[in-house]
């Protein structure tokens, strides 16, 4: 009989910690009654019922919209700068440039949804730019935000290639940007596709940067969830919050399923390349 240690309880104490809590909100979502607090029997209507309540649905989709358009933006330009900390060396300004990449991280996000207001607010004083807050205010502010979280897993990857496949390919004739896209970025795709993810679930899930910078007709999820709860949770929330699990959680399992056929793909050519040297080692012997 095995004995269980305490790491191992502790480790299920927090799974169970982090899945209930969501295992009871998809619960609930199938609840007939309408209060969410007394359980009524089965029932999908709150589900059917989503899509009458158009400014609910409209806000999901502001938010996947402007999540999608910040995770695209945030990967390139967190990309960008985790190639420069980590293949530029020694340039003058190295310090500052990584201090002002990794700032959001720990900058709360109230200084940083203000700052960004009196940003736009000044910019439309000067060049008439942006004209009033909305979706575009949004992205600018959610991509400053996401940019750092994908430029530290992207570097942290970065740093741990081995540059001997990149020398090998200059050395060949291959261009800078023929290197970096026929042989950097295979090799980087689980951290860009982590960055991406990273972006989009930060996007999605933000709720100050978006009060800030936001104007009418704006109102993303996490704004109509919280202002909906002050008057008590709907059953729509739920059953609206169950959907995006079950995406994100669909949207996960494919990633991970991909990357491990890739790593898989890959180990079983390492092996390969192995016995292929092995076994040309041996005739070279003879015997």
């Amino acid at each position: 009989m095995k004995k269980y240690s305490f790491s191992r309880f502790m480790l299920v104490m927090g799974l169970l910690f982090i899945y209930v809590p969501m295992l009871v909100l998809v619960i609930y979502s199938f609840n007939a009654s309408r209060l969410v607090t007394v359980w009524g029997g089965w029932s999908t209507k709150w589900y059917a019922g989503l899509l009458d309540n158009k400014q609910l649905m409209g806000s999901v989709l502001r938010s996947l919209e402007i999540a999608s358009y910040t995770a695209i933006a945030a990967t390139a330009l967190g990309t960008l700068a985790a190639l420069v900390l980590t293949r530029i060396k020694h340039f003058r300004g190295r310090t500052l440039f990584g201090g002002l990449v990794t700032a959001p991280l720990v900058m709360p996000e109230v200084i940083t949804g203000l700052s960004l207001l009196l940003l736009f607010v000044a910019m439309a004083q000067l060049i008439g730019w942006p004209m009033e807050r909305g979706v575009i205010t949004i992205w600018i502010a959610h991509t400053t935000f996401s940019t750092a979280y994908v430029a530290v897993i992207v570097a942290a990857r970065l740093r741990e290639l081995d540059r001997s496949m990149e020398e090998a390919a200059m050395d060949l004739g291959a261009r800078p940007w023929q290197v970096f896209f026929l042989i950097t970025v295979p090799m980087i795709v689980p951290s860009l596709a982590a960055g991406f993810m990273m972006a989009f679930a930060l996007s999605l899930d933000d709720l100050v940067l978006a009060s800030f910078v936001s104007g009418p007709g704006s109102t993303t999820l996490p704004m109509e969830i919280f202002s909906a709860v002050r008057l008590g949770v709907k059953p729509e929330i739920n059953a609206v919050a169950s959907l995006i699990l079950l995406v994100v959680s669909l949207a996960t399992f494919l990633v991970w399923f991909f990357t491990r056929n890739k790593e898989e793909k890959r180990r079983r050519s390492s092996k390969q390349i192995e016995a292929l040297e092995r076994a040309s080692a041996a005739v070279r012997l003879g015997p």
